[in-house]
This record gives C-alpha cells, sequence and structure tokens, in this order.
C-alpha cells in the first residue's frame, strides 16, 4: 500500500480500537486523529461524510464509516 491510511477515532471507540490493533498487527502504518482531543478533527469527519460517526477510515481518498463491515475491502486497499 502506497497510500496513507487515516483513521478518526475517540478513546471509548470498541470498533476503533478494533480497527488499530488490526492495523498494527498487519504493519499497517497510519495515522490517527482523536476527535474527542481536538474538535476539528470531528467537523474534517462531518466535512467527509456528513455524519459524525468514528472510526471514519481514509485511504487514498476513499472513505470509511465503520470498520468491520468494511473489512473486505479495506484489506485489498491495503494489501
Amino acid at each position: 500500500m502506497t497510500e496513507p491510511l487515516i483513521i478518526y477515532t475517540i478513546p471509548t471507540c470498541s470498533d476503533c480500537n478494533y480497527a488499530k490493533r488490526y492495523f498494527k498487527e498487519h504493519q499497517v502504518p497510519y495515522t490517527e486523529y482523536n476527535c474527542e482531543e481536538d474538535a476539528k478533527y470531528a467537523e474534517e469527519v462531518w466535512n467527509l461524510t456528513g455524519k459524525q460517526i468514528v472510526p471514519t477510515i481514509v485511504i487514498g481518498g476513499q472513505v470509511f464509516v465503520g470498520f468491520a463491515e468494511h473489512l473486505g475491502e479495506i484489506r485489498r486497499l491495503i494489501e
């Protein structure tokens, strides 16, 4: 994978933690933006999706709201 991976999270989100653990286990580098630490990240999520849902994952311009339900597609993009 050559495209950067960005994940918008909050600390108490189990799906966020699952996604981060998956990326670490598969040695996929990512940049995490914590929406609780900085409101500008929550605004970015809103601008990307029209929703306030985490995890929001961006891979090379493709935006995914949620992780588990998009795992197959995400897996193809990061391999």
